[in-house]
């Protein structure tokens, strides 16, 4: 398998699955239950949630399927654009963490708003949490492993 295509894969089901156990335990402190039907839900963005939260395992797959394929292709878009933009490259640390604002924003005001799954209410406070931990799972893992695979663009900015 290609180098690149390879790397950025594993970064997708790493980031993907750091990001879901974010959120399982997210509903968990929030709730104090286990969400057996997160996955459902994602699915109900393509097919409705009132179809989707009514089936079965199938369905289930199809939102773990939605999940991955959605990190990942975050993750094709940032090595995609890496090597392109020069200022990605100031600190990896950061542009991790603003990734994660971006990966957040696009997803609530571009994706959810496509999607036929009930808009949720904004809070800035909630938002801020969620940067953070986006950051944690996804954007600083994403930023870390195309610096490592593209190490000549580690000589541009520290």
């Amino acid at each position: 398998m290609n180098r690149f295509f390879k790397t950025v894969l594993l970064t997708g089901l790493f980031v993907g699955t750091t990001d879901m156990v974010a959120a399982f335990i997210s509903v968990w402190i929030k709730n104090g239950v286990f969400a057996s039907k997160m996955f459902s839900y994602i699915a109900g963005g393509a097919l409705g949630p009132e179809t989707s939260m009514k089936a079965g395992i199938g369905i289930s797959f199809l939102g773990l399927f939605f999940h991955y394929f959605i990190a990942t292709s975050y993750t094709l878009f940032f090595f995609w654009i890496f090597p392109r933009l020069r200022f990605l490259s100031f600190n990896k640390y950061l542009v991790g963490m603003l990734y994660a604002v971006f990966v957040n924003v696009t997803m609530d005001q571009v994706v959810l708003r496509l999607s036929r799954l009930p808009r949720g209410t904004f809070s800035l406070e909630n938002s801020f949490i969620n940067w953070v931990v986006l950051g944690v799972v996804l954007g600083i893992p994403i930023v870390y492993n195309a610096y490592k695979y593209l190490p000549d663009r580690n000589k541009i900015g520290k």
